[in-house]
């Protein structure tokens, strides 16, 4: 049987346990680049994914996906240079290495490769969109049998000079 003294405590604590677990008054807390939760217990702040910085690589060593911040000089002696993620603004992307005889032609011989490369790369026949440049690496051993002692790295840019944003490589 109930009691109404009983009742009454029993609706008074559970305006209390109400009362702590909220207040009408809170208001919601907003930040530009994280997202804020308030649960009963604490506010917590998600951290924004974090942007890797640019990292250096030496031009000779770089990697068919890579993507730079600027392209070396390398007749003024550069050896290094930047790299960032593809997502964020760069010169050009690395979209193919391939060995290569070293000869009067080499010129000729990157070109034709380079060319060759960019469909592979893109999925995208006679895109129009970038102009291909290579660099060549030229470690070569005078005194070895290599037939193939140098490396064309090619590489994309925008046609009209822009930074190119996100990455070429077809999906």
């Amino acid at each position: 049987m109930w009691h109404p003294g009983v009742a009454i405590s029993c609706v008074a604590i559970a305006a209390t346990t109400l009362v702590a677990c909220g207040s009408a008054t809170e208001k919601p807390i907003s930040t530009s680049t994280a997202e804020t939760y308030t649960t009963p217990e604490s506010t917590f702040t998600s951290a924004p994914p974090a942007t890797p910085e640019p990292r250096a690589k030496d031009w000779f060593d770089l990697d068919v996906g890579d993507c730079l911040v600027a392209l070396p000089h390398v007749e003024a002696g550069e050896v290094s240079v930047d790299l960032v993620d593809c997502t964020r603004p760069h010169a050009g992307e690395v979209f193919l290495r391939a060995p290569t005889e070293v000869n009067a032609a080499i010129a000729d011989v990157a070109d034709s490769q380079c060319a060759a490369g960019v469909v592979d790369y893109t999925g995208r026949p006679g895109d129009d969109a970038f102009t291909v440049t290579y660099l060549i690496d030229s470690n070569q051993d005078r005194t070895s049998a290599n037939p193939l002692p140098s490396t064309v790295i090619c590489l994309l840019q925008a046609r009209d000079g822009r930074q190119l944003t996100g990455s070429a490589r077809s999906r």
